[in-house]
């Protein structure tokens, strides 16, 4: 047997991707995710710092 014998085989490397040009459509749509993104994190932000409201379970005073 000759060649390559056991270990790992290397990875076929990929094409190139072409560049495609953004259009007005896709900048549009990039800066509402990325506005929606910065929107999400700030409400968890808060939600991380005033807590759940309500005060969670009640326990009684009987032991």
């Amino acid at each position: 047997m000759s060649g390559r014998q056991g270990g790992k085989l290397k990875p076929l490397k990929a094409p190139k991707k072409d560049k495609k040009e953004e259009d007005e459509d896709d900048a549009a749509r990039k800066a509402k995710a990325k506005a929606d993104a910065e929107a999400l994190k700030i409400a968890k932000e808060k939600a991380l710092k005033g807590g759940a409201p309500g005060g969670g379970i009640k326990k009684s005073g009987k032991k």
